[in-house]
């Protein structure tokens, strides 16, 4: 699950008809739920597999599965083994089942590159430097200082919105913990035209953060021009020298040493004056590329077949970093996203025992890039091997091994009659002891956090199972042995006969007309 919010230009309308939400509580066929052939291969999602299956792809050998890296390359190779086994046809126009997508390497061009505020010129490197990913263009608004933590009112979300927001820490903290980044992606959210966090690192520790921040990044191969650069509307993310931010202030009469005395409380906004943000990258293009994964399960119904449920999970994590104090080096990704790629590799092997298969086809995609910015999912919908308007749904596994063992969130059930018939199959299926239920995080936005917000804005309807963050969430203990398995195998069921229930109804799911108008038209 990525911690970077993406946000996705203008959608091109999907050939998908809006129409008024209509509940169906008819009985889940009972052709498709109740016989033999389907309950035999709901079995084939074992706890037994979830746990072979997670603790190959979050193995110490596959280096955290960064994107790129050799690690995230043997795991795409195994996937693709894995589906080729069961019979599945490789989604590939070929008849392969890896789709490669282009890379760049991108860095910040220090010399044209500056802040410029209150008749001071701050240099990138000296005194700006990016937190979080890159950016590209140049901005002129309002400055204005936010410290505090909390929840952001409706007020202060219209007096950030457009403005540069530079964030004042506690005086205790000494970085951004998960709290602080959920804190300052809000301020994202509410419209900032950049978040600047103040940082006061002594001189060693931030030319430290220099040399790792302005080195050559991996970036994705697509989407520059237009003065957004490799983010498309990406909001520039980036860390001010305290002692740089006390410069532009000079004169509007502004405590910093005060606001961080306040800052673990509730938030406060001041205005200051205006901001001129330039930064100018330099890329260029890579001979490295990086993998998704897609498998085909031909549908049964000559005239459905053509249509597709999308099941997709991401393979890739975050790498390797600093050993900790017991050595341990590798970031595993056991929950963050082993066990939602594993969710859809177990779809694919139970869908592809049915003596009959579901009347749509079944499209299975694994996809990197996500914990970069949503890249794999980004270009497959870009350069999808099959039509956009012939996906009827995608169903989205991330993070599904851990916390509560008989509930299982399902982002997005208000925005499409996806969410009733989940409810439908739901019920049908108490035997599981899993509950979908609603989005218990509205305020973290993780519906734009995952990879099926790039099948949303071109128009496909979708559900996001996740279990929520924990401890372990980005960190090292995020281990195969931490993973609850059984419940895993219990939302890899769910989450088949779903697919199995949107296979075979007569009428593809509807959006939400409001929904569809703020996700897909807007």
């Amino acid at each position: 699950m990525t911690t970077t919010y993406f946000f996705a230009g203008p959608a091109a309308a999907a050939a998908i008809s809006v129409v008024m939400l209509s509940v169906d509580v008819s009985t889940v066929d009972a052709q498709m739920h109740g016989s033999p052939d389907v309950e035999a291969a709901a079995r084939t999602i074992s706890q037994a597999d979830f746990a072979r299956r997670i603790g190959v792809i979050a193995h110490d050998s596959m280096g955290g599965r960064d994107t790129p890296s050799p690690g995230l390359d043997m795991t795409a190779e195994w996937a693709a083994s894995e589906l080729r086994r069961m019979g599945l046809r490789g989604g590939m126009p070929d008849g392969s089942f890896i789709q490669r997508y282009p890379l760049r390497s991108v860095e910040v061009d220090v010399d044209r590159s500056s802040v410029v505020s209150g008749g001071e010129r701050l240099r990138y490197g000296r005194d700006i430097l990016p937190l979080f990913g890159f950016a590209e263009g140049e901005a002129g608004a309002d400055l204005v200082i936010v410290s505090g933590s909390g929840n952001l009112s409706r007020g202060q979300r219209q007096e950030i919105d457009g403005r540069h927001v530079a964030v004042v820490l506690p005086r205790d903290v000494a970085g951004v913990d998960r709290q602080m980044f959920g804190f300052l992606n809000a301020l994202r959210q509410a419209g900032a035209a950049s978040v600047l966090v103040a940082n006061s690192a002594d001189d060693d520790q931030w030319a430290a953060n220099a040399r790792r921040s302005l080195s050559p990044s991996v970036s994705k191969g697509w989407g520059f021009g237009e003065g957004q650069g490799n983010t498309g509307s990406f909001t520039p993310m980036l860390q001010i020298r305290t002692s740089a931010l006390a410069r532009i202030l000079s004169g509007h009469d502004i405590d910093l040493e005060a606001l961080a005395r306040h800052a673990g409380r509730d938030v406060e906004v001041l205005d200051t004056g205006e901001l001129l943000m330039t930064i100018v990258q330099r890329t260029r293009d890579m001979q490295v590329t990086a993998p998704n994964v897609v498998a085909i399960l031909d549908g049964s119904d000559p005239e459905l077949r053509d249509e597709y449920v999308v099941y997709s999970g991401h393979m890739d994590h975050v790498g390797i970093g600093a050993p900790d104090a017991n050595g341990d080096s590798i970031f595993n990704g056991a929950d963050d996203d082993a066990s939602g790629t594993t969710a859809v590799i177990e779809v694919a092997e139970a869908m592809a025992t049915l003596s009959t298969p579901p009347k749509r086809s079944m499209l299975f995609l694994l996809v990197s890039g996500e914990e970069k910015g949503l890249w794999g999912s980004e270009w497959f919908a870009e350069n999808s091997t099959v039509p956009v308007e012939s996906m009827v749904a995608n169903l989205n596994t991330d993070m599904v091994g851990r916390n509560w063992p008989d509930t299982i969130v399902a982002i997005g059930k208000e925005h499409s009659d996806l969410g009733e018939t989940l409810n439908t199959v739901n019920e049908a299926h108490p035997e599981l002891r899993m509950t979908a239920i609603d989005d218990l995080w509205p305020d973290e936005r993780f519906y734009f956090r995952s990879d099926h917000y790039n099948f949303a804005r071109k128009g496909v309807p979708v559900l996001f199972f996740f279990n929520g963050t924990h401890d372990d969430y980005h960190g090292r203990d995020d281990e195969p042995e931490r993973i609850d398995t059984e419940k895993a195998a219990r939302i890899g069921r769910l989450v088949f006969y779903l697919g199995m229930e949107i296979g075979n109804r007569t009428e593809r799911p509807q959006w939400n007309p409001e929904s569809y108008a703020r996700i897909v038209s807007d």
